[in-house]
């Protein structure tokens, strides 16, 4: 024999049972309190001591696992919208981040949840780059000024610089020199070509400093490769009142932050593709690091902005 409200008593959390708060309840109420009772009690047993027909009970909670069936879908359709838009690249808190970017309210623990139901990840693979730190610095006639202290108040007081290896089917390796705004994490100039070189590097470095209107005293951080040690490299920095800091021989970590963003490019769009040749790397790389990495992408460094958002507000 299924037991009564009466003989159940009290519930264990405190709560008084169904009985004893139909004297002063209205039907609405009634309702909510099924829902919070229906595991305990059988339905008929709510029925009876609430005075509900078990057809409008069994109507309300359907109604109820419909509605929150469909928030659900909603939030799984904006997860997958996002997921999808990051060309699968954003985790969970990324994707919580863009979601509330986008005024849709939900939590970190839900969305964990749904993309976990839905059989979705973050597909990227962080990688570690060992550096011996008991490597003797080599000798250079440049300070190195940030000694890995990559915080900066405000925007354009440190540019970091690097060239990364692009492979083409038809070219083979071409290469991409980057230019780093380091408090918004922004590209602020960047050049591509089939030739590793200075002339690489002083392309992307005028392009950066085209898009700033003083460049007097900005620090350029470099490592001490070829291209950044040439005396028409040193030549252009010194016109444009640019000061030269550089790392030490064979240490990433002291430009860590242009480390991360080529991992970031080559983890995010290189490794996912496989170019034919210079221009269709060309566009592929101008897709990412101007529709992408510098206006969508969103950063946990950055408080989960964008780097435009930091640097128009820097």
């Amino acid at each position: 024999m299924p037991q009564t409200a009466e003989e159940v008593g009290p519930s264990r959390d405190g709560e008084r049972n169904p009985k004893q708060s139909n004297s002063h309840i209205r039907s609405a109420s009634k309702l909510k309190l099924i829902e919070k009772q229906v595991k305990r009690y059988p339905i008929q047993v709510l029925s009876r001591t609430l005075g509900i027909a078990r057809s409008r009970i069994y109507r309300h909670l359907e109604g109820k696992v419909s509605s929150r069936r469909k928030a659900s879908d909603r939030l799984e359709q904006a997860i997958r919208q996002v997921y999808l838009r990051s060309n699968k690249i954003y985790g969970a808190p990324k994707i919580y981040a863009a979601l509330i970017r986008q005024g849709i309210e939900t939590s970190l623990k839900r969305v964990q949840r749904h993309m976990k139901a839905l059989g979705i990840r973050s597909i990227i693979r962080k990688r570690y780059r060992p550096c011996c730190r008991k490597q003797q610095m080599s000798v250079c006639h440049h300070p190195n000024i940030l000694k890995q202290d990559f915080n900066t108040p405000t925007v354009n007081q440190v540019w970091c610089v690097d060239i990364t290896y692009i492979y083409t089917l038809q070219e083979g390796w071409t290469y991409l020199a980057s230019v780093l705004e380091l408090h918004s994490r922004k590209v602020i100039g960047w050049s591509y070509s089939r030739v590793m070189n200075t002339a690489l590097v002083l392309k992307a470095i005028k392009n950066a400093c085209n898009a700033v209107r003083n460049t007097l005293g900005i620090v350029l951080h470099t490592d001490q490769g070829s291209q950044y040690m040439s005396t028409e490299f040193e030549r252009y920095l010194k016109t444009r009142g640019l000061v030269h800091s550089a790392s030490r021989k064979g240490c990433p970590y002291d430009n860590a932050c242009m480390e991360s963003f080529h991992a970031s490019l080559k983890k995010e769009e290189v490794y996912m593709k496989q170019y034919r040749n210079y221009e269709e790397a060309q566009l592929h790389l101008f897709k990412y690091i101007e529709g992408w990495y510098n206006t969508r992408r969103l950063h946990s460094s950055l408080g989960y902005q964008t780097p435009d958002d930091v640097y128009q507000n820097g």
